[in-house]
């Protein structure tokens, strides 16, 4: 059963040039999906629209089988999702175990120590940190989170291929183990590879791809 959905989504940015185009795609928990596409083409919109960073032109985000807007894009984002921002968009006076801090009541350290972070640099201001110091701080920020649906933009783009596979297999692992939704945007196949489903989002749709397991696809919606 889904988790989260959209039915006959469209965006354009002017209101002429669709960006996305009556797409209608369910997402289920315990599964990770992969979306694949060039710069440009909409894959951070439909990330924005599915946590209701964004509203739609037309068409609907459902959260379990209700729209949305029903109780509010805000309640939407507080309760519903967790991001991974390809800008961080951390707290920059505060530490990695503080930014990790304010998201849950657990502690910060062994998840920052699962993203590679030691325990000298999770207690260092996040203006000292290095590009992939503190996107691994945003990733667990986000697992830290209670939040069933984890939208990932470019969750590794700064990372070498050896911390990029790692984190990869913690997100991997938190979708089985916690039951939730991972959706990321990727321009790596190989990481989409390890995802449970792969699309491609290609003139405003999203088009299901073979993930490299033999015989295995999903249909759009």
């Amino acid at each position: 059963m889904s988790i989260l959905e959209t039915v006959n989504l469209s965006y354009s940015y002017d209101g002429r040039r669709k960006i996305l185009r009556d797409l209608s795609v369910s997402f289920e928990a315990g599964k990770i999906y992969a979306i694949l596409g060039p710069s440009g083409c909409g894959k951070t919109t439909l990330l924005s629209l599915l946590g209701g960073l964004d509203a739609p032109n037309s068409g609907s985000v459902l959260f379990d089988g209700t729209d949305i807007r029903e109780k509010g894009l805000a309640c939407h984002r507080k309760h519903h999702v967790s991001f991974i921002f390809q800008a961080y968009n951390l707290i920059d006076y505060l530490t990695p175990a503080e930014n990790v801090a304010l998201v849950s009541n657990l502690p910060p350290l062994p998840l920052l120590a699962r993203v590679g972070l030691t325990g000298e640099e999770a207690r260092r201001n996040i203006r000292t940190l290095s590009g992939g110091q503190q996107q691994r701080t945003a990733i667990a920020r986000s697992l830290a989170a209670e939040a069933p649906v984890i939208l990932a933009d470019e969750p590794t783009g700064n990372l070498d291929e050896e911390n990029a596979l790692a984190v990869m297999e913690l997100l991997t692992e938190t979708a089985r183990r916690l039951q939730k939704c991972v959706i990321l945007v990727t321009h790596s196949v190989q990481l989409a590879r390890r995802a449970d489903v792969i699309y491609r989002l290609k003139k405003g749709t999203l088009l299901p791809e073979k993930n490299g397991r033999p015989g295995e696809t999903r249909e759009n919606g």
